[in-house]
């Protein structure tokens, strides 16, 4: 069986070694870059499993690399960051981060990170790479084995979890989900009050499925109760 192989980036070299003796006692594979563009070279010559990135790195930062890794590549990334206000932590997970750490950090604690986005990306997203049936709704296709989506012909960029939550509404259209609902399924954790996540991603889904020019929204607010999937 093939090791699962880490991408370790950051431009401090004690930290990446450091994550790295602790990852391979784990028995991962790790290689590291020290910044963004070199990051970037590994991911598109390399099979990458999941990807540990700091934010602020020389020549290309870490939300330039997240931009680019998504339009082409679907992993778990975890920012590990020395930026700790709240803007920054939803800004990291609204562009495509799966979970954010602040620095100072302890090893076992990224370690138990890592083993639990693993275990949520091979039981969350590897049920839908085995389905073959695309979601059509008019002009919008959502496709389950590409994890694409298209309106009215053109590709719309998506982050994993912004697909995950969109596939699940739209496999169930007219369906009632609470927020608490969609937390849980797509996130595989259990809610927790106050978290404005799912918000967040649902408005950035709604712009880029450019509901502000239609009459009919694809996804319904359901005030009170959650959002649905208008089909």
């Amino acid at each position: 069986m093939r090791p699962i192989s880490i991408l370790v980036a950051d431009d401090e070299v004690e930290i990446a070694e450091l994550i790295s003796i602790h990852l391979e006692k784990e028995g991962y594979q790790v290689i590291k870059a020290y910044d963004g563009q070199e990051a970037m070279k590994v991911i598109q010559s390399q099979r990458i499993d999941l990807l540990i990135m700091d934010i602020m790195m020389p020549v290309m930062d870490g939300y330039e690399v997240t931009r680019q890794v998504r339009e082409q590549f679907n992993m778990p990334i975890i920012f590990l960051s020395a930026k700790t206000s709240d803007f920054d932590k939803v800004h990291g997970l609204v562009i495509g981060a799966d979970d954010y750490m602040t620095k100072p950090f302890t090893p076992i604690e990224l370690v138990a990170r890592v083993n639990a986005q693993l275990r949520r990306f091979m039981k969350l997203n590897q049920p839908m790479l085995e389905q073959t049936a695309a979601l059509e709704f008019g002009g919008l296709v959502i496709s389950a084995d590409e994890r694409t989506v298209t309106l009215y012909g053109k590709n719309i960029i998506v982050t994993p979890k912004e697909f995950d939550i969109l596939y699940l509404m739209a496999s169930h259209p007219k369906k009632v989900f609470s927020v608490e609902n969609i937390f849980e399924q797509v996130w595989g954790e259990a809610y927790f009050q106050g978290s404005n996540t799912v918000m967040v991603h649902i408005r950035t889904l709604r712009k880029k499925l450019e509901e502000d020019k239609r009459k009919d929204k694809w996804i319904k607010t359901v005030w009170g109760v959650g959002y649905s999937f208008n089909g």
